[in-house]
Parts: C-alpha cells; structure tokens; sequence
C-alpha cells in the first residue's frame, strides 16, 4: 500500500449521479475535502479547469452511459454511449496519469455470463475471478465496458477499477435494483452477484485512500436470486407484495438487448477487507442474504407503506 498524500482531496465525476450522491454524503461526514462535478469526462478543456481550479488528489468516477430508463436505450444511442464509457473514461483516466491523481472508476460486472441449470435457479459455472476474460456481449452497453476495461487495465496499470453489479441502497432510488423489479409485473428468477452500496462504498473510499490499483469484484459475497431477494421484501418490507416470474424467453421479447447474468467471485475483496479491519478501519461486507436483510431493515425501506 502507498502512503497517504495529505490532504485528500476528492473529485467525484458524475454528481448528479446516484453513487457520487452517496460518496458525497459519506466523505463529507467523514469531514473530507470533497467536489462533485457534473463536468462530462470527454470535455477536456472544462476537466482540466476542474483539476486546475480544485487540484485533487483523489478522482473516483461515478459516470457513465447506462441509458434510460434502462441499457436498452444504448441499442439506440451507441456513438453517446461509447463516447462517455470509452472516449470520456479514457480522457479521464489519461488526465490523472499526466498528472499523477489516483483514479477509482466504478464500472461494471455486467461483462460475463455464467452457466445455469435449465431451469436457471442453480449456478453450474463458477464464479468469474477479476483476471477472467469478458464472455458476455448481449448488450452494446457491456460491450463498451469489456473493451474500456480491458484497455486501461493494459494501459493505466495505477487506476483502481471496482466491478459493480445490480447495486441496492436504503434510499428507494429509482436506479436501485430493488427499486427497479418491485416495479415489474414480471421478473426472471436467476442467482446474480450484487452490490449493497451501504457496506461497499465505504471500502471504496478506503481505497482510494490507499491508492489500491488493479480490478476488484466490487459485490457482496455470494449470489442471490431475484425471488429470494423479492421474497425478503415481502418478509420485511411489504407482506402485501406479490410477482410474477417469467422465463429468459418471454424477457427477450419485451427487450432489446439482452441482461448478463452472473456471479463474480469476491476473494480479492474480501481478503483487502479484513486487511482493513485489521488496520482499524470501520469497514464490513456481508454475505448477500444477511446484506439484504440489513439492507431492509434500514434507510428508507423502514418508511414503505404496505
């Protein structure tokens, strides 16, 4: 690990965003030196007037092309998504290294798919390490994040970047995964890897204060489906709720591209997090069901009405 540089201070790329949201509320409670910026990665000349004018020394990038309401939209719009996930990233992270500012990207899981049982509630394949190569490219939105990805880690060997999948917070956003299917009428019942903001951004942070480089997994461990996660809601949000499940199939007629389904192994993630704690840092990640049950029974989540 690297020494700390004194002071930090953090550049969020993205602030509008729901993570730099998140991150900006968590580093300014930690009393930290924090500027958001909604400044787009691939406006060189307004960055560098944000380097210039906040001269950070941490930069973690939240944005990104996902699309609205979902990645479907980057079928349609592919030159603006791959001018913010490739063009923009790359400018971004050239930036830091011409001036020596270490970079945390949050970018995707979402760049593999595993192999199921035919019904697809079992995991056959196992799970996806970081030095894995990319095997999903269903969507054109997973396929700028496979090839940026693969570009930096190959060219940027000092930038940290954090694989993200399906993330949950407490705060019922929109962009929230359970946010997200609870508005369904129909869900597919697959086992995924996903991410609880509340126990991972703080790692993030950490992170970046100790300069980490290279590819993390960036989820809880383990894998859950989408009826066990529904079926938590239902236990401890609203026991009113109900769904309905369909088949990969009947989700491939009402979209355009199709979903990557996967879990991620967390090894090197979780071996950095109790290294942490072992430092005396206040940073835990739980399995993903015990996450989940926490999760709901915080935040937001403790205000739905049944």
């Amino acid at each position: 690990m690297s020494p700390l540089r004194t002071p930090n201070r953090f550049l969020l790329i993205g602030g509008r965003g729901w993570i730099a949201s998140h991150l900006d509320t968590l580093l300014t409670a930690s009393h930290k030196n924090v500027l958001s910026t909604t400044v787009r990665m691939e406006d060189r000349p307004a960055m560098e007037a944000v380097f210039d004018n906040f001269n950070p020394t941490r930069v973690i990038c939240c944005a990104g092309f996902t699309g609205r309401p979902n990645v479907d939209q980057c079928e349609e719009k592919k030159q603006e998504t791959a001018m913010c996930n490739v063009t923009g990233l790359l400018m971004l992270a050239h930036l830091c290294w011409e001036r020596g500012v270490h970079l945390s990207v949050m970018a995707t899981g979402c760049i593999y798919t595993s192999t199921y049982t035919p019904d697809r509630t079992q995991l056959l394949s196992r799970p996806f390490t970081e030095d894995d190569p990319a095997n999903f490219n269903g969507s054109f939105y997973s396929r700028t994040k496979a090839h940026v990805e693969e570009i930096m880690r190959h060219t940027y060997p000092d930038v940290l970047i954090l694989r993200v999948r399906m993330p949950i917070s407490d705060d019922l956003h929109p962009r929230s995964f359970v946010t997200k299917i609870t508005k369904y009428e129909h869900v597919v019942n697959i086992p995924n890897s996903n991410s609880i903001l509340h126990d991972l951004l703080p790692v993030a942070i950490a992170m970046s204060e100790q300069e980490e480089v290279g590819v993390y997994n960036f989820t809880n461990p383990g894998a859950i489906s989408h009826n066990e996660v529904l079926s938590l809601y239902q236990q401890i949000v609203d026991p009113a709720y109900s769904w309905k499940n369909f088949t990969l199939e009947e989700q491939a007629k009402v979209i355009k591209a199709d979903r990557s389904n996967c879990e991620l192994d967390c090894t090197k993630l979780m071996a950095l997090v109790k290294e942490y704690q072992g430092m005396g840092v206040d940073v835990e990640v739980p399995e993903i069901h015990e996450a989940y049950r926490r999760c709901f029974g915080s935040g937001g989540w403790c205000d739905v009405k049944p």
